[in-house]
């Protein structure tokens, strides 16, 4: 587990953008930073800095090979200026994130078209004929 946020802050080191001395760096004041880490594996944070980024997490180990279970939240301006707020869960079934600038698939059920309930029926054909041809064969 610490290599993995040994790794984590490498690559963010790494992938910070380089400034030349000429340039204006702006600094961002940190407003919040609490960590818990326990020693059974759970862990929190919650982070806010001053220009509006929040993000806050939990997670602990759960299931098999003590995989990760993770909830949290993060939050920005966008460049645009649009408010960006994303909940989160990570879990056996993947990354489910939620936020209202999200595209969402549509309800289910929607109709479906004809052509491809036309291709569902010739396979469905397709694979009566094929096991009547395997049982002519074996008979």
């Amino acid at each position: 587990m610490k290599f993995v946020i040994l790794a984590c802050v490498a690559a963010v080191a790494f992938a910070a953008p380089q400034y030349s001395s000429s340039e204006e760096v702006e600094f961002v004041p940190i407003l919040k930073d609490d960590r818990v880490h326990e020693e059974d594996g759970t862990y929190s944070f919650d982070f806010e800095a001053a220009n509006g980024i929040s993000f806050s997490q939990a997670g602990s180990p759960d299931g098999d090979e003590d995989a990760v279970i993770k909830a949290g939240e993060y939050s920005y301006t966008a460049p645009d200026g649009t408010d960006i707020h994303v909940k989160f869960v990570a879990d056996e079934n993947g990354f489910q994130p939620q936020g209202a600038h999200l595209p969402v698939a549509p309800e289910f059920p929607h109709p479906i078209p004809q052509f491809v309930l036309d291709q569902i029926a010739k396979a469905a054909e397709e694979d009566r004929n094929r096991s009547d041809d395997s049982d002519e064969r074996y008979n």
